[in-house]
Protein backbone atom coordinates (compact mmCIF):
# COMPACT_ATOMS: atom_id res chain seq x y z
CA UNK A 1 0.00 0.00 0.00
CA UNK A 2 2.81 2.51 0.90
CA UNK A 3 4.35 2.05 -2.48
CA UNK A 4 1.23 2.32 -4.29
CA UNK A 5 0.73 5.85 -2.41
CA UNK A 6 4.41 6.82 -3.15
CA UNK A 7 4.21 5.71 -6.65
CA UNK A 8 0.25 7.91 -6.96
CA UNK A 9 2.02 10.93 -5.36
CA UNK A 10 5.13 10.98 -8.03
CA UNK A 11 2.91 10.60 -10.63
CA UNK A 12 0.52 13.34 -9.28
CA UNK A 13 3.67 15.53 -9.22
CA UNK A 14 4.71 15.10 -12.27
CA UNK A 15 1.96 16.69 -13.75
CA UNK A 16 1.71 19.31 -10.96
CA UNK A 17 4.60 20.70 -10.82
CA UNK A 18 5.05 21.54 -14.50
CA UNK A 19 1.54 23.44 -14.44
CA UNK A 20 2.34 25.24 -11.31
CA UNK A 21 5.88 26.82 -13.01
CA UNK A 22 4.35 27.98 -16.13
CA UNK A 23 3.54 31.88 -16.13
CA UNK A 24 0.42 30.98 -18.16
CA UNK A 25 -2.67 30.12 -16.32
CA UNK A 26 -4.20 27.30 -18.64
CA UNK A 27 -2.07 24.64 -17.72
CA UNK A 28 -2.69 24.47 -14.19
CA UNK A 29 -6.27 25.38 -15.17
CA UNK A 30 -7.16 22.49 -17.05
CA UNK A 31 -5.32 20.17 -14.83
CA UNK A 32 -7.09 21.44 -12.21
CA UNK A 33 -10.74 21.60 -13.50
CA UNK A 34 -10.47 18.08 -14.75
CA UNK A 35 -9.27 17.22 -11.35
CA UNK A 36 -12.31 19.38 -10.00
CA UNK A 37 -14.42 18.16 -12.52
CA UNK A 38 -14.01 13.93 -11.26
CA UNK A 39 -14.07 15.71 -7.41
CA UNK A 40 -17.69 16.52 -8.70
CA UNK A 41 -18.52 12.97 -9.98
CA UNK A 42 -17.11 11.41 -6.92
CA UNK A 43 -19.42 14.25 -4.33
CA UNK A 44 -22.75 13.43 -6.51
CA UNK A 45 -21.97 9.62 -6.26
CA UNK A 46 -21.48 9.98 -2.55
CA UNK A 47 -24.69 11.67 -2.18
CA UNK A 48 -26.80 9.32 -4.26
CA UNK A 49 -27.11 11.45 -7.39
CA UNK A 50 -26.98 7.68 -9.45
CA UNK A 51 -26.92 7.95 -13.14
CA UNK A 52 -26.50 11.80 -13.08
CA UNK A 53 -23.46 11.89 -11.25
CA UNK A 54 -21.26 11.73 -14.62
CA UNK A 55 -23.54 14.51 -15.96
CA UNK A 56 -22.91 16.77 -12.62
CA UNK A 57 -18.98 16.26 -13.04
CA UNK A 58 -18.98 17.03 -16.68
CA UNK A 59 -21.28 19.94 -15.86
CA UNK A 60 -18.84 21.23 -13.35
CA UNK A 61 -15.72 21.13 -15.69
CA UNK A 62 -17.52 23.32 -17.69
CA UNK A 63 -18.57 25.58 -15.28
CA UNK A 64 -14.94 26.05 -14.82
CA UNK A 65 -14.26 26.21 -18.06
CA UNK A 66 -16.54 29.41 -18.37
CA UNK A 67 -15.67 30.70 -15.40
CA UNK A 68 -11.78 30.70 -17.04
CA UNK A 69 -13.00 32.19 -20.27
CA UNK A 70 -14.98 35.04 -18.61
CA UNK A 71 -12.01 35.95 -16.61
CA UNK A 72 -12.82 35.34 -13.08
CA UNK A 73 -9.70 33.64 -12.59
CA UNK A 74 -7.87 37.13 -12.93
CA UNK A 75 -10.72 39.21 -11.68
CA UNK A 76 -13.29 37.22 -9.47
CA UNK A 77 -15.43 39.69 -7.10
CA UNK A 78 -13.75 39.89 -3.87
CA UNK A 79 -17.72 38.93 -2.53
CA UNK A 80 -16.98 35.47 -3.83
CA UNK A 81 -14.07 34.85 -1.28
CA UNK A 82 -15.85 36.50 1.42
CA UNK A 83 -19.13 34.91 0.78
CA UNK A 84 -17.58 31.54 0.92
CA UNK A 85 -15.54 32.08 3.74
CA UNK A 86 -19.00 32.55 5.54
CA UNK A 87 -20.11 29.72 4.41
CA UNK A 88 -17.80 27.23 5.13
CA UNK A 89 -17.14 28.83 8.77
CA UNK A 90 -20.99 29.24 9.43
CA UNK A 91 -21.70 25.93 7.51
CA UNK A 92 -19.24 23.93 8.66
CA UNK A 93 -20.15 24.52 11.88
CA UNK A 94 -23.81 23.41 11.51
CA UNK A 95 -23.08 20.63 9.52
CA UNK A 96 -20.68 19.60 11.88
CA UNK A 97 -21.98 20.08 15.36
CA UNK A 98 -25.28 17.92 13.54
CA UNK A 99 -23.13 14.60 12.85
CA UNK A 100 -23.47 11.83 10.62
CA UNK A 101 -27.26 11.13 11.11
CA UNK A 102 -28.30 14.76 10.02
CA UNK A 103 -26.45 14.63 6.90
CA UNK A 104 -28.94 12.83 5.18
CA UNK A 105 -32.00 14.75 5.89
CA UNK A 106 -31.13 17.76 4.33
CA UNK A 107 -32.67 17.69 1.31
CA UNK A 108 -30.61 16.02 -1.89
CA UNK A 109 -30.54 18.99 -4.33
CA UNK A 110 -29.09 21.27 -1.38
CA UNK A 111 -26.15 18.76 -0.62
CA UNK A 112 -25.46 17.84 -4.45
CA UNK A 113 -25.40 21.72 -4.84
CA UNK A 114 -23.81 23.05 -1.99
CA UNK A 115 -21.12 20.47 -2.58
CA UNK A 116 -20.58 21.30 -6.27
CA UNK A 117 -20.37 25.43 -5.43
CA UNK A 118 -17.65 24.48 -2.98
CA UNK A 119 -15.83 22.68 -5.42
CA UNK A 120 -15.87 25.62 -7.57
CA UNK A 121 -15.22 27.95 -5.62
CA UNK A 122 -12.45 26.45 -4.45
CA UNK A 123 -10.82 25.66 -8.18
CA UNK A 124 -11.72 29.37 -8.85
CA UNK A 125 -9.38 30.34 -6.01
CA UNK A 126 -6.68 27.64 -7.22
CA UNK A 127 -6.32 29.40 -10.28
CA UNK A 128 -6.44 32.69 -9.51
CA UNK A 129 -3.74 31.49 -6.28
CA UNK A 130 -1.59 30.55 -9.15
CA UNK A 131 -1.91 34.23 -10.83
CA UNK A 132 0.12 35.47 -7.90
CA UNK A 133 2.65 33.94 -8.82
CA UNK A 134 4.55 30.59 -7.29
CA UNK A 135 5.45 31.86 -4.50
CA UNK A 136 2.11 32.81 -3.38
CA UNK A 137 0.21 29.49 -4.39
CA UNK A 138 2.80 27.29 -2.89
CA UNK A 139 2.61 29.04 0.25
CA UNK A 140 -1.36 28.45 0.58
CA UNK A 141 -0.20 25.11 -0.75
CA UNK A 142 2.31 24.72 2.21
CA UNK A 143 -0.74 25.45 5.28
CA UNK A 144 -2.68 22.51 4.33
CA UNK A 145 0.91 20.38 3.43
CA UNK A 146 2.57 20.96 6.59
CA UNK A 147 -0.48 21.02 9.28
CA UNK A 148 -1.65 17.32 7.79
CA UNK A 149 2.00 16.34 8.18
CA UNK A 150 2.49 17.21 11.51
CA UNK A 151 -1.10 16.51 12.67
CA UNK A 152 -0.01 12.78 10.97
CA UNK A 153 3.01 12.42 13.90
CA UNK A 154 1.77 14.13 16.27
CA UNK A 155 -1.38 12.51 16.72
CA UNK A 156 0.74 9.35 16.40
CA UNK A 157 2.94 10.13 18.98
CA UNK A 158 0.81 11.87 21.60
CA UNK A 159 -2.93 11.49 20.28
CA UNK A 160 -5.25 9.86 23.32
CA UNK A 161 -7.71 12.12 23.34
CA UNK A 162 -9.99 12.19 20.03
CA UNK A 163 -11.41 15.14 18.02
CA UNK A 164 -14.51 13.67 16.46
CA UNK A 165 -14.64 10.14 17.09
CA UNK A 166 -18.14 9.38 15.28
CA UNK A 167 -16.95 11.62 12.07
CA UNK A 168 -13.35 10.47 12.07
CA UNK A 169 -11.81 8.02 14.55
CA UNK A 170 -8.22 8.80 13.72
CA UNK A 171 -8.22 12.24 14.60
CA UNK A 172 -6.77 13.93 17.82
CA UNK A 173 -6.40 17.15 19.16
CA UNK A 174 -2.69 16.10 19.41
CA UNK A 175 -2.63 15.91 15.76
CA UNK A 176 -4.63 19.41 15.57
CA UNK A 177 -1.92 21.56 18.08
CA UNK A 178 0.62 19.26 16.24
CA UNK A 179 -0.57 20.57 13.25
CA UNK A 180 -0.89 24.51 14.03
CA UNK A 181 2.65 24.43 15.91
CA UNK A 182 4.15 22.85 12.45
CA UNK A 183 2.47 25.47 10.14
CA UNK A 184 3.65 28.38 12.67
CA UNK A 185 6.90 27.38 12.32
CA UNK A 186 6.71 27.15 8.27
CA UNK A 187 5.49 30.52 7.85
CA UNK A 188 8.21 32.35 10.45
CA UNK A 189 10.48 30.46 8.20
CA UNK A 190 8.93 31.14 4.91
CA UNK A 191 8.81 35.10 5.92
CA UNK A 192 12.51 34.78 6.90
CA UNK A 193 13.17 33.74 3.48
CA UNK A 194 11.08 35.84 1.78
CA UNK A 195 12.74 38.82 3.78
CA UNK A 196 16.29 37.61 2.47
CA UNK A 197 15.00 38.49 -1.32
CA UNK A 198 14.79 34.19 -1.86
CA UNK A 199 11.62 34.68 -4.22
CA UNK A 200 10.39 37.44 -6.72
CA UNK A 201 6.39 37.46 -5.26
CA UNK A 202 5.35 38.23 -2.26
CA UNK A 203 4.41 34.39 -0.35
CA UNK A 204 0.83 34.46 1.56
CA UNK A 205 2.54 35.10 4.81
CA UNK A 206 4.44 38.14 3.75
CA UNK A 207 1.07 39.95 2.38
CA UNK A 208 -0.45 39.16 5.92
CA UNK A 209 2.44 40.09 8.24
CA UNK A 210 2.08 43.71 6.39
CA UNK A 211 -1.11 44.01 6.24
CA UNK A 212 -1.54 42.87 10.38
CA UNK A 213 1.73 42.18 11.54
CA UNK A 214 2.98 39.21 12.74
CA UNK A 215 -0.05 38.81 15.49
CA UNK A 216 -2.25 38.86 12.56
CA UNK A 217 -0.52 36.08 10.72
CA UNK A 218 -0.02 34.34 13.68
CA UNK A 219 -4.03 34.28 14.17
CA UNK A 220 -4.58 33.83 10.30
CA UNK A 221 -2.31 31.10 9.76
CA UNK A 222 -4.56 28.98 13.12
CA UNK A 223 -7.46 30.21 11.88
CA UNK A 224 -6.68 28.52 7.78
CA UNK A 225 -5.46 25.72 9.40
CA UNK A 226 -8.57 24.88 11.44
CA UNK A 227 -10.86 25.14 8.47
CA UNK A 228 -8.26 22.78 6.91
CA UNK A 229 -9.34 20.24 9.51
CA UNK A 230 -12.90 21.62 8.93
CA UNK A 231 -13.11 20.68 5.49
CA UNK A 232 -11.37 17.53 5.94
CA UNK A 233 -14.48 16.54 9.01
CA UNK A 234 -16.47 17.18 6.46
CA UNK A 235 -15.85 14.80 3.82
CA UNK A 236 -15.55 12.40 6.33
CA UNK A 237 -18.86 13.09 7.93
CA UNK A 238 -20.37 13.00 4.26
CA UNK A 239 -18.36 9.41 3.26
CA UNK A 240 -19.68 7.95 6.78
CA UNK A 241 -22.92 9.04 6.03
CA UNK A 242 -22.71 7.69 2.85
CA UNK A 243 -21.12 4.27 4.13
CA UNK A 244 -17.59 4.56 1.84
CA UNK A 245 -13.95 4.78 2.77
CA UNK A 246 -13.22 6.91 -0.15
CA UNK A 247 -14.48 9.27 -2.32
CA UNK A 248 -13.51 6.97 -5.28
CA UNK A 249 -10.43 4.31 -6.61
CA UNK A 250 -8.83 6.86 -8.88
CA UNK A 251 -6.23 7.36 -7.17
CA UNK A 252 -4.54 4.17 -6.27
CA UNK A 253 -3.33 4.03 -2.58
CA UNK A 254 -4.81 7.62 -1.96
CA UNK A 255 -8.53 7.19 -2.61
CA UNK A 256 -10.60 9.57 -4.82
CA UNK A 257 -10.15 13.03 -5.65
CA UNK A 258 -12.04 14.86 -2.92
CA UNK A 259 -10.32 12.47 -0.53
CA UNK A 260 -6.62 14.64 -1.90
CA UNK A 261 -8.59 18.18 -1.74
CA UNK A 262 -11.22 18.25 1.04
CA UNK A 263 -8.81 20.05 3.31
CA UNK A 264 -7.72 22.52 0.08
CA UNK A 265 -11.49 23.85 -0.43
CA UNK A 266 -12.19 26.30 2.30
CA UNK A 267 -8.33 27.17 2.77
CA UNK A 268 -8.15 28.96 -0.31
CA UNK A 269 -11.18 30.90 -0.71
CA UNK A 270 -10.43 32.61 2.47
CA UNK A 271 -6.47 33.12 2.27
CA UNK A 272 -7.33 35.33 -0.82
CA UNK A 273 -10.50 36.69 1.19
CA UNK A 274 -7.39 37.50 3.80
CA UNK A 275 -4.64 39.01 1.28
CA UNK A 276 -5.45 38.45 -2.29
CA UNK A 277 -2.30 38.33 -4.33
CA UNK A 278 -1.04 41.84 -6.16
CA UNK A 279 -2.39 41.07 -9.76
Amino acid sequence: MLKQRIVTALVLMAFLMPALLVKPAWPFALLTGVGIAAAGWEWARLNAAGKAAIALGIGLGVACLLGFLAGWTLRAPRFVWYAATALWVLGGIWVLRGGVAAWPRIARPVRIGTGLVALWVGWLAMVSAHAGGLNYILSIFMIVWTADVFAYFGGRAFGKRKLAPSISPGKSWAGVWSGMIGTLLVAVLWLVSDGRGLAYYDSFFTLVNEKWTTIGLAVAVVFLVTMSIVGDLFESLVKRSAGAKDSSGLLPGHGGILDRIDALLPVFPIALALAPPPL
